[in-house]
């Protein structure tokens, strides 16, 4: 049990900050489609509306119709050509149709080719996130050493901390490469 406050907040940084890093990992593996249609690619999307900008998701429903289609219907019918031209300069990849009423947005099959840059894709974000995990660990280990050259906890202390740190940034690498493997899986899944 750690007994010092500072060396305490260490971790409690330490921890805040590695799970923020596998929830920001699986955020962004939300919005790389695998083949189905995912209404979370649409998430970051932003539309010229009302003399600004707002998230696509204020102005409208977005929902999957099925398994290749996904249906946005705005609240307000005039914002449909925002819509639609925000859908275009997103770079998605995917070219809306517009009804008059709905756009609707239909998922091509991905290739081979593709599910293979796309698990690239996915295996650099896996690493990006290692890295600030392994950032996160230096950060924490020069707090327990300033904590151990001012006399604040001793050497055993500090030993025992950096087992501690040790010990959580390898289950958050691990958690990483679950996350990894799993959007992985997805992917290569025809």
């Amino acid at each position: 049990m750690i007994e010092n406050e500072q060396a305490e907040e260490i971790f409690l940084v330490l921890d805040d900050k590695l799970e923020k890093t596998q929830n920001v990992l699986r955020d962004e593996f939300a919005s790389i489609r695998a083949g189905r249609a995912n209404p979370h690619i649409l998430d970051k999307l932003q539309v010229e509306a009302y003399g600004g900008t707002s998230p696509l998701n204020q102005l409208g429903n977005v929902s999957a119709a099925d398994a290749r289609c996904l249906v946005v219907s705005p609240w307000d019918k005039s914002l449909l050509k925002s819509i639609e031209k925000a859908i275009l300069a997103s770079n998605i990849g995917i070219t809306p149709t517009n009804d008059g009423n709905v756009i609707r947005l239909v998922f091509p099959e991905l290739t081979e080719e593709r599910r293979k840059e796309l698990v690239k894709q996915v295996k650099r974000m896996g690493e990006d996130a290692k890295i600030a995990i392994r950032n996160n660990r230096r950060e924490a280990m020069e707090g327990v050493k300033k904590l151990k050259n001012g006399k604040e906890i001793s050497e055993d202390e500090a030993k025992n901390l950096e087992s501690d740190i040790e010990d959580c940034i390898a289950k958050s690498v691990d958690a990483v490469d679950k996350i990894v493997a799993a959007k992985e899986k997805e992917l290569l899944t025809i």
